[in-house]
């Protein structure tokens, strides 16, 4: 059945409660995207999800939107426990808790530029990227690993990998509470035993970017970013360990919405309420999935920091690589949300979305507090990436959320077909921009014309005021999975 939308003004549109649904859907979009959209499922996938029980407000869409496995992957949405309300994986995501971080430096370009090269061959060996890659120099014990599942970035800082302000800078400071590992499989322990401090396949990457562009001077200083500076993003998540604990909890899902009588307009929504048994267990696993991931962007900001250092023959007092932030955009997470004047403790899902916690927010650091959360929003390796703040806006209407990225347009394959004739890396360094990647068709599936331009999604999310720019990123060079 075709979705009916409505345009309420120019940058959000309305999907009206029908049919099974609970509630409406929402969607930031401009004329253009929507009419891409219409042609796709996102839209369907929406409304899905606007049938699942206890969702509280309504079912949102960014505008980065595009289809994923039962959730969109753009989409926020959240559940009161107290009103039915569920947790479901597909909402999350296979890669628990994948996500971005942007370390600062005092480096101009001018300084870096003559060792690109070098800098950039020294990453792709110090941090391995691909599908399966996995580090020889950190042996974990099966111990060793839990800990690293209950401790999350702490684990890495106390031992070694990382500085103790990094942890004042890190979503939810780098540890989710309640994490079981107990709960999390044998065969999921085992993929992500070796892992720990790599960048995976797909779309995960290392990027040592110039700032370009800075739009808003006050927050640019409050977070240290000036123009011509260097800095540097990693994205990525939990690795094999985050993919395992999804697909294990998937059966037991399927099982857990028969048992609770949910209906299921799409067995990719399976789901169980939060006050179940299966749904702790899954929100515990998930946790330990997400505490991984953060103890992996942490290592891996260990081996940015020594590249750096041994390549340019700096020392950390000259480099002042700081943490700005690392932010989740694979997630569900308790948080207090003001509903209808009351407050509520809410389960809110964001699956390619992004927490963007507006000016004064206890959850802000306190370094950050007068401006807002900072939000980082990765486009592609051929263009730009931006740099928000949170809005007292997002946190009204959208559970302070945000976008997460560009938003894919072409399928891999797709992408790989138009990248046929094409030598990308060559017409990337033309371009000044350097790519290491663990093979070529990685860098087909993920060039530029795969991807909405990230201009445009973050333009939206500003005109909308659930997000507020602050600097675009440039890459120099880029590390891909």
């Amino acid at each position: 059945m075709p979705v009916k939308i409505e345009q309420i003004d120019a940058c959000r549109w309305r999907i009206p409660r029908e049919g099974a649904m609970r509630t409406e859907g929402l969607v930031f979009a401009d004329q253009a995207m929507i009419e891409v959209l219409q042609k796709e499922q996102a839209l369907e996938q929406v409304r899905n999800v606007a049938t699942l029980p206890g969702i509280v407000g309504r079912s949102i869409a960014m505008p980065d939107i595009h289809w994923g496995y039962g959730f969109p992957i753009g989409g926020v949405a959240a559940f009161d426990p107290d009103d039915g309300g569920v947790v479901s994986p597909g909402g999350v995501g296979y890669d628990i808790n994948c996500g971005v971080r942007l370390l600062r430096s005092e480096l101009e370009v001018s300084e870096v530029r003559p060792r690109l090269k070098e800098l950039a061959d020294a990453l792709f060996r110090n941090v391995p990227s691909g599908v399966g890659s996995h580090r020889r120099d950190l042996k974990l014990s099966v111990q060793e690993e839990c800990k690293v599942l209950k401790e999350g970035a702490h684990w890495a800082v106390r031992n070694g990998f990382g500085r103790a302000e990094d942890l004042e800078h890190i979503e939810e400071r780098g540890t989710l509470p309640d994490a079981e590992p107990e709960l999390v499989s044998d065969r999921a322990l085992e993929r992500g035993r070796n892992q720990l401090g790599t960048l995976g396949g797909g779309n995960h990457f290392l990027e040592v970017q110039v700032v370009e562009e800075i739009h808003d001077e006050q927050a640019a200083a409050v977070l240290g970013l000036f123009a011509g500076q260097v800095t540097v993003s990693i994205h990525t998540g939990s690795r094999g360990l985050g993919y395992q604990v999804c697909d294990d909890s998937i059966r037991t899902m399927l099982r857990a919405a028969a048992k609770y009588g949910i209906h299921l307009p799409d067995r990719q929504l399976c789901c169980a309420p939060l006050t179940s048994p299966e749904g702790k267990q899954y929100l515990a696993a998930m946790a330990g999935a997400a505490n991984f991931a953060f103890a992996n962007r942490q290592l891996i900001t260990h081996w940015v920091r020594e590249t750096f250092e041994q390549v340019l023959g700096k020392g950390p007092a000259q480099l002042r690589m700081g943490l700005i932030y690392d932010v989740c955009h694979n997630i569900a997470k308790w948080e207090q949300h003001e509903v209808q004047g009351q407050k509520r403790r809410l389960c809110v899902h964001r699956k390619g979305a992004t927490r963007a916690f507006p000016p004064h927010h206890p959850d802000t650091p306190a370094l950050y507090r007068a401006i807002g959360q900072p939000v980082l929003i990765p486009g592609d390796m051929g263009r730009y990436s931006y740099v928000l703040v949170g809005t007292p806006e997002a946190f009204d209407e959208t559970f302070g959320s945000t976008c997460h990225g560009a938003g894919r347009v072409l399928s891999r394959h797709a992408a790989k077909k138009q990248a046929r004739g094409h030598n990308t890396e060559t017409e990337l360094a033309a371009r000044g921009i350097l790519v290491r990647a663990a093979n070529r068709a990685t860098v087909a599936e993920e060039i530029s014309e795969a991807y909405k331009d990230v201009k445009d999604v973050v333009n939206i999310v500003a005109q909308a005021g659930i997000g507020r720019i602050v600097a675009r990123l440039r890459p120099l060079a880029v590390i891909k999975g």
